[in-house]
């Protein structure tokens, strides 16, 4: 018995969790959000809470069991509490700003770079360096913060780029004059 899988995700007061055949669906306060169950896996809503079960022993199988619940889990989350990934933007005239669905990001180069938010996903940009990315899934606002952070990566020599706020850059010795 996979031992992730085996536990039941909670369904908070305010979620409704909708299961049909392989498809389950999740609506909550910070929006609605479906996934198809893996290979090998079912989920049923039984007294508040959902369970994963899984069809056969294989090793596969196990495996699935366990990414399943771990699926719904993040659906339940997303929709109850929602994911926040914050960045931080080093470096002189390295700057972002947000305007509708766009994210601007000035970083160096000689163009600013545009980029385009998906529907979930919403950016929020304080005192021009600190930017807060947020959503219900917790795939997409990962995805947007990595790419985000993708147009410039913190560099060991000086710090400059665009880093998560919890990440921590080793930073290099440059050369010596001899």
């Amino acid at each position: 018995m996979s031992r992730i899988g085996k536990l039941p995700v909670v369904i908070p007061a305010k979620v409704k969790v909708e299961v049909k055949g392989r498809n389950v669906s999740v609506e909550g306060p910070k929006g609605k959000l479906a996934l198809e169950m893996p290979q090998w896996t079912t989920a049923r809503v039984q007294e508040g809470k959902v369970l994963v079960e899984r069809q056969g022993e294989t090793a596969r199988a196990k495996a699935m069991h366990g990414l399943g619940r771990a699926l719904i889990n993040n659906l339940v989350r997303g929709v109850s509490e929602g994911y926040v990934k914050k960045l931080e933007i080093h470096g002189v005239g390295f700057k972002a700003a947000v305007q509708g669905k766009t994210v601007t990001l000035n970083l160096g180069y000689s163009h600013p770079i545009v980029y385009t938010l998906p529907d979930s996903v919403t950016v929020k940009v304080e005192e021009n360096t600190k930017v807060t990315v947020e959503g219900p899934d917790k795939w997409a606002v990962g995805l947007v913060a990595s790419e985000l952070r993708a147009y410039y990566p913190p560099e060991p020599y000086k710090g400059k780029g665009v880093r998560y706020v919890d990440e921590r850059v080793e930073r290099k010795e440059g050369k010596t004059v001899q």
